[in-house]
Formats: C-alpha cells, sequence, structure tokens
C-alpha cells in the first residue's frame, strides 16, 4: 500500500488537516523535477487542476539550481504545524490525566457509600439520575446548575414523599438506602429494604410485617451473599470493589473516562508515528527524484530534534499511557495491570474499526450507491465512481422501471441459444448434444462478458452435473452423485497447484520489493538513448511478466516510468512508444514461461506426457527474444521516438537510479526459495518419481513463505483467485468435452478437413485461428476453448501423434493476441494511462497500427522459428 493510502487510512478524521500535507509536497517534487529538466512552467497543481497554499511561485530570481533551498522552508512550514497540534493536544491530555487521577483518590477517600449523602441540603442522588457525568467530588465533573422552578418543586415531592410526611428534606441524610429507591431494580429493591431492616431495628419493626416469605428469602441469600464476598476480599470495600447501585455507577463512569483518555493517548502516539513517517517518505522521494542527498541530515538534524520526536516527549507519552492502565487496573479490573491493558488495547481497537472502517466503508458505499452524485471526499482526495452502462431500454411500467443494458441483452440471447440447441438434435449422442449446448453457451457468456469470467466458470460444473452429461467407462451418462465427485476430483488438478504456487512467488517478490531492485538496477543501465531506453523498458516488461505474471508486471513498469514521462517535451512521441511497447512485451512474456500465464498452465495440463520447464525454456525464450527485437524495429519505424515534437532536435531521457538500499535477509530468503523451487520445477521429470508432478514441488514456496512470516494471511487472500477459478471451470469443460463423447464427434470432421494436410499447413492454419480468437477475447479463455481442439487434432494427424506440439503452439500463441485495447491485461492497463492533464496517451488508432502488426509478427515467429525448436527438441 502507498504511504498516501496509508496515511489516509490510518490518520484520526478529525485530526486531518494537522497531518504532514504528504500529498502536496509530492506534487511538488515533480514539479521540481520538471523545473530542473529544463520544462518552464509554473507550480499550478495541473493534478488537481487547483494551486495548493502550500505551493507558492517561486521568489523573484530564484533559481532551481539548490532545490534544497526551495524545499527545506516548506518542510520547516509542516514541521511546526505538527508541533503546534502536538503540544496543544499533549498539553491537554496531561491536564486531563492529572484530573482524572485527583478524581480517582477522591473517590476512594469518600468510599463506597457517598452517593448516599447529601450536601448543602441538595439531592445529589437527584442530581446523578439527570446527569449520568456527575461526581460529587470531581473538580472537573461537578457544575453549577441553576434550578428551574419546576425543577425545584419536583425535587421537592420527591423529597417530602420519600421522606415522609412532616419530614424534612435536610433530615433525609438518615434514610439513606431509601434515597436511592428510585434508580434500582424491583429485585434490588427487595434486597436493599430488608438489608436495611436488619441494620434498623425501627425501620424493619416498622415494615417487616409487610414482606412475604419469598422477599425474606431474597434478603436472607442476599445478606449471605455480601458477607461471603466481603469475608472472602483481601482489603476493606472499596468505591471499586462494593456492590451498591452507586459504586457501580462509579465504577461504569470511571471506565469510560479511562478508555476515552486511554484512545485519546494511542492516537496522539499514532499521530507522531505516521508523521515521522510522513517525513521521512517524503525526504526519501526529494532525494530519489531530485538526486540530493537531504534525508539523513534533516531527519536527525531537524525532525528528531523536534518536540514530538524527541526521546523525551515519547517517554512522557508512554508514562500517561501506563499511568491510565494503573487507573484502569485499579477502577476496573481489581488491580490486575494485564487484564487492564488487554482490555483497553481491545477498546481500542473496536475505535479504530469503527471511526478508520466502518465510517470510511459507510462513505465509500455511500459513493458506490450513486448518492452525491458518484463522488466523494475521503481524506481530501476526490473519489469519482464510474457511470453506470446506459441502458438500450429504459421504460416506465406499474409495476416499476425496466431497463436493459447491453450485457443483458448478451445474456438473455446466451440462454436462449442455450435452451434452442438442448432441444435440437444436431450431433449423435445425447450426451454430446448436451455438452455443445453447454460449450456454446459458456463461450457466448465469456466472449461478451455479460457475466463475470469466473462466475461462468463455476457455473459449468453445475451443468455438467445437472443435465448428465459426463459417462463412464462403458459410455453411460454417470448418475448425478458419481459425476459430481468426477466433475470436482478434476478441476483441482497439479496445474491449479502450480497456479497458485506462481501467486506465492509473485506476491513474495512484489512484497519484499525484490522485482523492484531487480528492474531498477537494469533499468539503470540504459542510458539516455529513447530507443535505448525503449528496448531496455520491453526488456524488463517481458522478464517480469516472467515471473511475477503479465497481470503486475506492466503495472510495475508504468509506475517506473512516471519521472520520464513527466520529463518528457509535451506532445513527445516517445510516451506512447514507450506505454505501449511495455504492454506488448509484457504479453509477449506471457509465454515465456510455464507460470507467467494461466493459458501456459491449462496448455501443460493438457500434455501426455507434461513438459518440463528446461524444455518449455529451449523454445519459448529464443522466440520472446525475437518477437521483443521485432515489434522494437516496427515501434522505432512507427513512432520515431527521438525527435522532439518540433523536429529540430532529438529529446534526452532522464535516466532510471539505481535504489541505494542492500538487499535485507528476507530478500536473500525468498530469492533462495525462489530460485530452489525453478530449479525443481526445470528438472522435474529427473525427478518425477519422488514427487510426482510439478504441482507437488509448488507447495514448496506456500509452505517456506508463509511459515516464516514473508507472506501472511491477507496476502493469501488477494490471490487471482478469480483466475484460478476460470482455469478450474475451463479443466471442468474440456473434461466434459473429452467424456460426453462431443470431442471424438468433433475429431471426425477435423479428420476429413485434414485428411489430406500435412502437418506444417496445419500449424499454419491452427496459429491464424488461435490468433484470432485470442485478439477478441481473453487469453486464457482462448486456450480453455482450444487447447482441447489442438489436442484432439494433433491425436488424429496422420504419421504420429503430434497432440504436444499443436498444444505448445496453441498455448504460446493465444499470448500474442494483442491487437485491441481490450486483448488482455497489458492493453487494457496501457489504454487507461494518461498524462498530467487526463489526456489519454494511446488511442484505438494505435493499437491497430502497431498491435495488429505485433499480433502478426509474433505469431509467425511462433510458428516459424518456434516450431523448428520444438522438432528440435522432439516435442
Amino acid at each position: 500500500m502507498k504511504f498516501s493510502s496509508s496515511l489516509k487510512f490510518n490518520a484520526v478524521a478529525e485530526w486531518w488537516d494537522e497531518y504532514i500535507a504528504y500529498e502536496a509536497l509530492k506534487k511538488l517534487i515533480y514539479q521540481l523535477e520538471k523545473q530542473k529538466a529544463g520544462l518552464q512552467e509554473s507550480y499550478h497543481d495541473l493534478e488537481a487542476n487547483e494551486r495548493t497554499s502550500l505551493i507558492g511561485a517561486a521568489p523573484s530570481g530564484f533559481e532551481l539550481t539548490n532545490t534544497d533551498a526551495f524545499f527545506i522552508p516548506l518542510l520547516e512550514r509542516e514541521l511546526k504545524k505538527v508541533c503546534l497540534f502536538y503540544e496543544t493536544e499533549e498539553q491537554r491530555l496531561a491536564d486531563e490525566v492529572s484530573a482524572l487521577q485527583q478524581e480517582v483518590d477522591s473517590q476512594e477517600e469518600s468510599g463506597p457509600y457517598a452517593g448516599h449523602q447529601f450536601a448543602d441540603g441538595e439531592d445529589v442522588d437527584e442530581e446523578y439520575e439527570e446527569d449520568d457525568d456527575f461526581d460529587l467530588h470531581s473538580p472537573i465533573m461537578s457544575r453549577d446548575r441553576t434550578q428551574s422552578p419546576a425543577r425545584q418543586r419536583r425535587r421537592h415531592s420527591r423529597s417530602v414523599s420519600s421522606a415522609g410526611p412532616g419530614v424534612p428534606s435536610g433530615s433525609r441524610r438518615k434514610m439513606d438506602p431509601k434515597a436511592r429507591r428510585y434508580s434500582l431494580s424491583s429485585d434490588e429493591q427487595d434486597d436493599l429494604e430488608a438489608s436495611t431492616a436488619s441494620l434498623d431495628p425501627i425501620a424493619g419493626a416498622g415494615r417487616g410485617t409487610s414482606k412475604s416469605p419469598l422477599v425474606r428469602a431474597r434478603a436472607l441469600a442476599s445478606k449471605l451473599r455480601d458477607s461471603i464476598i466481603s469475608t472472602s476480599s483481601a482489603g476493606p470495600e472499596t468505591v471499586w470493589t462494593a456492590r451498591n447501585n452507586y459504586a457501580w455507577d462509579m465504577q461504569l463512569l470511571f471506565k469510560r473516562k479511562i478508555t476515552n483518555l486511554y484512545v485519546l493517548a494511542t492516537s496522539l502516539r499514532s499521530y507522531v508515528e505516521l508523521n515521522y513517517a510522513g517525513f521521512r517518505k517524503i525526504l526519501k522521494k526529494y532525494d530519489k527524484v531530485t538526486d540530493s542527498n537531504l534525508q539523513d541530515r534533516y531527519l536527525h538534524d531537524v525532525v528528531e530534534q523536534a518536540t514530538p520526536f524527541q526521546q523525551t516527549s515519547k517517554d512522557k507519552l508512554n508514562n500517561k499511557i501506563s499511568l491510565l492502565i494503573d487507573l484502569y487496573a485499579r477502577c476496573v479490573t481489581r488491580g490486575d495491570p494485564v487484564e487492564a491493558r488487554r482490555q483497553l488495547k481491545l477498546h481500542q481497537r473496536e475505535h479504530i474499526a469503527w471511526e478508520r472502517d466502518t465510517v470510511w466503508r459507510q462513505m465509500i458505499n455511500q459513493a458506490r450507491r450513486g448518492e452525491d452524485g458518484g463522488a466523494m471526499m475521503m481524506g481530501g482526495t476526490l473519489i469519482v465512481e464510474p457511470e453506470p452502462e446506459k441502458g438500450l431500454l429504459n421504460l416506465s411500467t406499474p409495476a416499476g422501471r425496466i431497463k436493459l443494458t447491453t450485457k443483458q441483452l448478451y445474456l438473455v440471447a446466451a440462454i436462449v441459444v442455450f435452451v434452442v440447441l438442448l432441444n435440437i438434435d444436431y450431433i449423435d449422442g445425447a450426451e454430446a448434444n448436451k455438452c455443445f449446448a453447454i460449450l456454446v453457451f459458456a463461450t457466448i457468456l465469456w466472449a461478451t462478458e455479460a457475466i463475470p469470467l469466473f462466475v461462468t466458470s463455476t457455473f459449468i460444473p453445475f451443468l455438467l452435473v445437472v443435465f448428465r452429461v459426463i459417462r463412464d467407462a462403458d459410455g453411460n451418462a454417470l448418475p448425478p452423485p458419481a459425476a459430481t465427485k468426477h466433475v470436482f476430483s478434476v478441476m483441482f488438478s497439479p496445474t491449479i497447484m502450480l497456479l497458485i504456487g506462481g501467486f506465492t512467488i509473485a506476491s513474495a517478490l512484489s512484497k519484499t520489493a525484490i522485482d523492484r531492485v531487480l528492474v531498477t538496477r537494469v533499468l539503470s543501465l540504459a542510458g539516455e538513448r529513447p530507443s535505448t531506453v525503449l528496448l531496455a523498458f520491453m526488456g524488463v516488461a517481458c522478464f517480469a511478466s516472467m515471473w511475477i505474471s503479465n497481470v503486475a508486471a506492466p503495472t510495475l513498469c508504468f509506475t517506473l516510468i512516471q519521472p520520464i514521462l513527466r520529463t518528457l517535451p509535451p506532445k513527445s512521441k516517445f510516451a506512447p512508444c514507450l506505454i505501449i511497447g511495455i504492454a506488448l512485451a509484457a504479453n509477449i512474456g506471457g509465454q515465456s514461461s510455464p507460470i507467467s500465464s494461466p493459458q501456459n498452465l491449462i496448455a501443460i495440463g493438457f500434455m501426455e506426457p507434461q513438459l518440463d520447464w528446461g524444455s518449455w525454456f529451449a523454445v519459448s525464450l529464443p522466440v520472446s527474444a525475437i518477437s521483443i527485437v521485432l515489434i522494437w524495429l516496427l515501434l522505432l519505424v512507427s513512432y520515431r521516438p527521438a525527435r522532439s515534437p518540433t523536429g529540430d532536435s532529438d529529446i534526452e531521457i532522464k535516466p532510471v537510479r539505481a535504489p541505494r538500499e542492500k538487499f535485507t535477509a528476507k530478500q536473500w530468503w525468498v530469492t533462495f526459495v525462489c530460485l530452489v523451487t525453478i530449479a525443481l520445477w526445470c528438472v522435474a521429470h529427473s525427478i518425477q518419481d519422488y514427487i510426482g508432478d510439478m504441482g507437488v514441488i509448488a507447495i514448496i514456496p506456500v509452505v517456506l513463505l508463509f511459515s516464516s512470516g514473508v507472506l501472511k494471511k491477507d496476502d493469501f487472500d488477494q490471490f487471482l483467485w478469480t483466475v484460478v477459478f476460470i482455469a478450474m471451470g475451463g479443466i471442468a469443460l474440456g473434461n466434459g468435452v473429452t467424456n460426453s463423447g462431443l470431442l471424438e464427434v468433433l475429431g471426425d470432421g477435423i479428420r476429413e478437413l485434414i485428411s489430406d494436410m500435412e502437418l506444417y499447413p496445419v500449424v499454419l492454419l491452427l496459429s491464424a485461428i488461435v490468433l484470432v480468437i485470442s485478439t477478441f477475447i481473453s487469453h486464457t479463455i482462448a486456450s480453455v476453448l482450444l487447447v482441447p481442439i489442438a489436442k484432439e487434432v494433433g491425436k488424429n494427424m496422420p504419421g504420429g501423434d503430434y497432440s504436444n506440439l499443436l498444444i505448445f503452439i496453441t498455448g504460446l500463441i493465444c499470448s500474442t493476441g494483442m491487437g485491441m485495447p481490450v486483448s488482455g491485461f497489458p492493453n487494457q492497463t496501457a489504454a487507461t494511462q494518461e498524462d498530467e492533464m487526463g489526456q489519454l496517451y494511446l488511442s484505438n488508432v494505435d493499437f491497430l497500427k502497431n498491435g495488429v502488426p505485433a499480433s502478426i509478427i509474433a505469431a509467425m515467429v511462433v510458428a516459424t522459428v518456434g516450431y523448428l525448436l520444438m522438432r528440435a527438441i522432439g516435442v
């Protein structure tokens, strides 16, 4: 999580304006970067389209040769704001803790029955009932109240009725138990009156005849209980251990007071920690962007010497927190500090869950429901929800408003086609006929995304079982119980475990920042020539896609190129060239390793025998390298990125700086686990007698990285489980196509088409079909649909079984379909990249002019060079 997001989520909402202005300082740093690059622009906040109060115009005559002289005063301004707020809140906390300690001591001196006394002829219990914050002995909570005539009459009437006729109110202090009767429950009143009768013979004689045997039994039990408690107690009875109503009220009152102060104290401590992290982060970013060396000396000489960040201030705050824990132990937990600490931390967590979780979630849900125009302010940032999809039909009827969207129309069409196909016999075999209907139904939903892709995949096992598509070895339809066991047993295959192992490696590399360290170190060697920088980024995007998936790799690269994009001249052609180059290279990287994309794993799962990693790399690495170089040349010809927008000079690229941090022990551990796992995958065939399958090897990184604490449960929850379910649904559908007999029917038709064709023409025909389909639908879904067909085609080829070869080619070409903005996640991410004015870098023309030729080039490389390499290694 970025620090700006962490700051917004962890900050106290009421104190938001008192934290370091991290976002404003970061935008200023980017403006300074532009100034140093020679782009003369004002300090206008282009991202927010406003001028922030933090960033003013540079002083007249000021030259940005020394950006420290301009940046340090802004840091000092923020530091002064933080110090002033902290000192104010710390003083308020100190006063309230001191007053609270005096209240606790005063209550202990007054004893457990102070609430039954009266001062200056006023009814204290009446006053206590009117205001639960009132405390007779509190120097802070007692208040000067002005009594209205109606309230005085009400108190006088209660005084006379409770004391009896002719008894003045001032003499009621002798009848203390009855004075609080109105605040007790009926059972407590009976117990209290019985106890009073035993202590006061006159009162007991006057009221004893009106008590039933049940009431007397209750009173006796109450006396016995109180005597046992008082006998077993370690010391004299206090207001914190007494069992009367007043003592309980005081315990609850002080529990609330101490808890509120504890939450305030811990929030203030968190305020200090967050602001220190903010200064450290912003100084680190400043040093990185401006190539300065300000962080260490400013943190040590200025920030750490400020009042909030001094060790003495931290000790004072911790001492107050310890004092509150001690007071809580005295007043609530009978002197147990461990239990007091546990309860206070529980209250703190509940407070955080309410203020920083529930409140934010309510605001987000409010925006998602479309209130406030779909926009909201969260921590000073405007969040705008996308407009809902416009309907094709929007009618108002007596039963309500009917709205039909494009996706709903696709869903209705898919259902209609499914029902029609189920009731038409056009394929031999009832199971094959129903399986074809399911295949067409799923294909329409996958291609149109009428419902989420993983939902369609999850629905497939239901259809296979309910419509009795699965057959046994004798060709008879399996009953639903047996079919259920069969379908679910094939869904979680070794391929799925291999996919989870790949997610684990990718998550560990990303969490420990190994991916960023390696990428930036390589890019730091690229130099300043646009053509070299473009090739370096494409190579890095391809390599990163091999290990952290072609979903995360382009996102990482697009983050790393922001410093370059910010310093380019307006309308420079290098920006769109670089963005589309990264996207195309990430797609190519999707074919480079077995775990870089789900389509590769699906292909390996259908191979018999499965291909090991060494054989895969022997083909994929040369194919990917040649494809990257050819696409790089295509982009150079298409964009001519080295020329400036005016055409009068060549642009210079700001080099990427290598990180200065050294590898930590955790990073070395992750590197070791990843290298061992990959090495075992490469020699999986040699050790299959011991490990069985590559899916078993995938358990190694899961166990080692999660058990060592590198990854947590939250990291496991954030895996791309939708991709897992898509793959599982595809495996189930492929098994259904095979077991229903549909694949045999398709095989007969395919044999007729290719009966007179040689192997290589079949390769070219299959490559063209796969490329077209993978361009318009998800690469994973394309492999789900086409890999079983490729396997059947390969089995029916004259002259031998070429199923593994055609499956391999199909899996590689699925990653080359990248001619449209929607062709794969890298293209979708690239299509959303915007400049500072909110203008998109790429248009559909960029993808048609560059993506389509790049797709054809990459597919031809697979069908030529890849084919020759596969034949050379014996696939």
